[in-house]
């Protein structure tokens, strides 16, 4: 049962991607990549600091220590989080309004009107955070994947209802679709919990609110408001917050501010970076995440390799050169194939409005991050499972120095090769990431025989088959793609699938320890995990 439950949760989350992946490219083909830019950069970047600045200092400190704790002090502290956001809708509402560029009204009608609803919407999904809060301290999986699946699709179905019927609207659609979406979310949240308490589940579970009414902002006498050490430590969070939010949403903030990319160029830029991060998120991410938790588990933390388990060494080592092979291969698969492949891709997700201008090219950079983010992912896995304290806390003032220079290093390389630029400046961020982190895994084994980071070099003749395929593929979009017609897109499909097919035979040939390793290793972890 356990099986055929984990079985379904994951299906559900391919077909719930893949719909709203088939969705978004049905409707980028009724939009302008002006209109594009608008939404996905600007209005959500106004979103995204609103809520941020708001809430993730709450929830933080909210989330933290033991779910047993007086829960109407903590639910009061957490309706603080509506006002805050007013005040941030407000003031960065007229930042947006008065200090930015305003788009061009022929182009993108109703910026106005935009703003304002973006600004609500974050407002709206605010008033859902004692509910958020709640289910997740008592771990409501079930719910929180139930309500942002229903919201999402929602969304979805709702934009691609009104550019059919309504494509004058312009940002009215955007911004009736944005209010559903949080809408919808809060609702799920505020329905569940009117069910649930007085439920005999909640009783059985012991759930310390019992009534709705509780759920509101509510005085007792003799007592405070709110609980003060979870004041204090929200504002301690809520200082840290303003940097980490410009360091996740820098590459939208140089966009924003600095003016580097005009509006189409920014929708392509964001389309393109999701396209492209799809690979990380779905391959990447669970690898990273799983293979974390085995080293930490193998290895001591903070302890020298000669005071390890020797049996433990020889197998974190073997696991981790493998991995470092594994997702080395992916990486170069996607290179390879992708800079031959990216302006088809393209144009089928999207048509003429990605695969024309600089999408191409902005693809074709980002199959190469791809290969980046891969190595760095396991890279930094390791060396995150097994640094002392000191060491971490190094290794995080080196992450803000990066992250600033990233900063820099992104306006001036926009300004000489446009949106190109951002990804060009990922590349480099990633790398003197996987320069630190391959220097600390060669000071770790260098005391032992082992030599894990030998994962990072393929065989010769695979790699002479990864060259010829990238040549004979290049030579192939060049003839047959992607203006001559259906037949020729075939052609050059199929040329791509032969060299594909002749890479992972020469793969299979070569890579025996490897294919050995996904077999009887890595696939079985995943297997296990619905058993």
């Amino acid at each position: 049962m356990r099986c055929r439950s984990w079985l379904m949760k994951h299906m559900w989350k391919v077909l719930f991607r893949v719909v709203t992946f088939g969705l978004n490219a049905f409707t980028l083909r009724y939009l302008s990549r002006e209109l594009i830019g608008v939404v996905n950069v600007r209005l959500t970047l106004l979103y995204s600091t609103v809520v941020f600045l708001a809430r993730e200092a709450f929830r933080r400190a909210c989330l933290s220590g033991s779910a047993k704790r007086n829960w109407t002090k903590t639910i009061n502290l957490l309706w603080l989080t509506v006002p805050l956001g007013v005040f941030w809708s407000l003031i960065l509402g007229l930042v947006w309004l008065h200090l930015l560029e305003v788009p061009d009204p022929s182009v993108v009608p109703h910026y106005q009107a935009g703003v304002v609803a973006f600004g609500l919407s974050a407002i709206i999904e605010l008033l859902g955070e004692p509910f958020w809060v709640l289910a997740q301290a008592h771990l409501f999986v079930r719910l929180k994947v139930i309500a942002e699946s229903l919201s999402v699709v929602s969304k979805c179905i709702l934009t691609v209802t009104l550019v059919i019927l309504y494509p004058q609207w312009g940002l009215y659609i955007f911004s009736l679709a944005q209010l559903l979406y949080v809408s919808v979310l809060v609702m799920c949240y505020v329905i569940y919990f009117v069910m649930f308490l007085g439920s005999p589940e909640a009783t059985k579970k012991s759930f310390p609110v019992a009534r709705v009414k509780a759920l509101l902002p509510s005085f007792v006498e003799d007592e405070t408001f709110v609980n003060w050490k979870e004041a204090r430590l929200t504002w301690s969070f809520f200082k840290q917050s303003f940097l980490k939010q410009i360091l996740t949403e820098g590459e939208r903030y140089v966009m924003t501010f600095l003016n580097v990319l005009n509006f189409g160029d920014q929708g392509v830029y964001d389309i393109v970076n999701n396209l492209g991060s799809l690979v990380a998120r779905f391959i990447f991410l669970p690898i990273e995440e799983s293979f974390y938790v085995f080293f930490a588990k193998v290895l001591e933390r903070g302890k020298t390799v000669k005071d390890q388990k020797q049996d433990d060494v020889a197998m974190a080592a073997n696991v981790l050169e493998l991995l470092l092979k594994l997702v080395l291969l992916i990486g170069l698969t996607i290179t390879v194939f992708g800079y031959a492949y990216s302006q088809l891709a393209l144009d089928i997700y999207g048509g003429s409005m990605l695969s024309s201008g600089t999408g191409p090219d902005l693809l074709r950079c980002y199959s190469l991050y791809v290969l980046f983010i891969a190595v760095n992912g396991v890279t930094e896995c390791f060396t995150s499972a097994l640094m002392c304290k000191e060491e971490v806390d190094r290794y995080n003032f080196v992450m803000l120095a990066l992250s600033f220079i990233f900063l820099c290093i992104s306006y001036f390389l926009t300004h000489w090769y446009g949106s190109v630029g951002f990804i060009l400046a990922n590349c480099f961020n990633m790398g003197i990431r996987i320069a630190h982190s391959t220097h600390y895994i060669h000071h770790y084994f260098r005391e032992s025989t082992h030599r894990p980071l030998t994962g990072l070099l393929p065989s010769p003749a695979l790699l002479l088959v990864y060259m010829l395929s990238a040549v004979v593929t290049a030579f192939s979009e060049v003839w047959f793609c992607c203006d001559k017609g259906w037949m020729a897109r075939l052609i050059h499909i199929s040329t791509g699938a032969l060299c594909l097919a002749a890479t992972l035979a020469t793969m299979f040939c070569t890579e025996t320890k490897l294919i050995h390793f996904v077999r009887s290793q890595f696939l079985s972890r995943y297997l296990k995990k619905g058993t």
